[in-house]
């Protein structure tokens, strides 16, 4: 498929294949002293957390107060899977992805490699948009439909349609959507519905992407990951190893301290906040917009997850996972338990 240019451009290097990940593993052996830390985040303004890290440099301020010069590695990965290989492939610290994918990795490492969460990233929802003017709602998808997402199968977007098309059409049939959905980065996902014309007809979208289709008058909302939820709920959540979380205190203190830091500076001043977000990521997309976007009440930048535990459950019931979490505490790491999430 050939699309237009991307709606957004971003400057940090991106790792899109397994290869480039094992590549950064044999440069780094895979692991690392104390004071190192490799991060990639994919794209959206659900990293603005992130990107306020980045350039504030809080990483290496909070290192600093533990007499700890901390080196920081930022990079981007489009999509779970490649995220999760590159974790384990050692290539990567910490990745970031929705919660269906952390959960995922979490159940497959269980009593080895112990991966974890170690924040929410924020609350936020995704909607189901189509530019097919025939689809109102799910029953409407015919074959002749394609679903854009960043991860067919096993992302945060289809792990949410599966559990609404769990509800709607059975257990049995909750892979129903599996098949005419096909993995796109949200830049090309939203050039293509924008520009019609190709075979992708709908993109379980995330802001600002969402925001940008929904300004094309072809382009309405079929649903929202809150409809799902059944209210505000956790989109993206950073995790890494048992393995990383316990030989390097310091940096994952400095880490954690970072990312609640960056959470204030966001509350406190959201214009200067959705500025960030332009600069950090070279977005294109003008500065009222995602003002406007930072400052929508259905977003709520924080640490704290919410409502991550419908996903543990839900995901068990289908079968995803094989074990059973008792709470959202099994699958954080102890620095998170400290807040009111659920």
């Amino acid at each position: 498929m050939n699309f237009p240019k991307r709606v957004a451009q971003f400057k940090r290097p991106t790792l899109t294949t397994l290869a480039a990940a094992l590549g950064l593993a044999l440069l780094s052996n895979g692991a690392h002293a104390e004071g190192k830390i490799s991060i990639a985040q994919q794209f959206g303004i659900g990293y603005l957390i992130l990107d306020v890290v980045q350039q504030q440099k809080l990483i290496e301020k909070h290192g600093k107060e533990q007499g700890l010069d901390i080196e920081v590695d930022w990079n981007s990965i489009s999509g779970a899977t490649a995220m999760n290989e590159a974790l384990l492939a050692g290539a990567l610290d910490v990745v970031s992805a929705g919660v269906p994918p952390m959960l995922t990795i979490w159940d497959r490492t269980k009593g080895k490699q112990n991966v974890k969460a170690i924040a929410s990233l924020g609350s936020m929802p995704n909607y189901l948009l189509s530019n097919n003017p025939n689809v109102k709602t799910l029953n409407d998808f015919t074959d002749k439909d394609r679903i854009a997402v960043p991860a067919a199968g096993v992302g945060f977007q289809s792990r949410t349609l599966q559990i609404e098309t769990a509800k709607l059409f059975g257990n049995e049939n909750f892979k129903k959507f599996d098949n005419i959905s096909v993995s796109l980065p949200h830049p090309d996902a939203t050039s293509a519905l924008i520009a019609g014309g190709s075979e992708i007809s709908a993109h379980f979208s995330s802001p600002p992407f969402q925001y940008q289709e929904l300004e094309n008058p072809k382009v309405h909302k079929v649903l929202s990951s809150y409809d799902v939820l059944g209210g505000e709920a956790t989109f993206n959540v950073l995790y890494t190893t048992q393995k990383f979380h316990d030989e390097n205190p310091k940096t994952y203190k400095a880490f954690y301290d970072a990312l609640a830091e960056a959470e204030k500076i966001i509350k406190a001043d959201k214009p200067a906040a959705a500025k960030t977000y332009i600069d950090v990521e070279k977005s294109k997309l003008p500065l009222p917009l995602v003002e406007k976007i930072v400052s929508d009440p259905e977003i709520d930048f924080t640490v704290v997850p919410q409502r991550t535990f419908i996903y543990a459950e839900k995901l068990h019931e289908l079968g995803v996972l094989k074990n059973k979490a008792d709470s959202w505490k099994d699958f954080f790491f102890e620095e998170a338990h400290g807040g009111a999430g659920s």
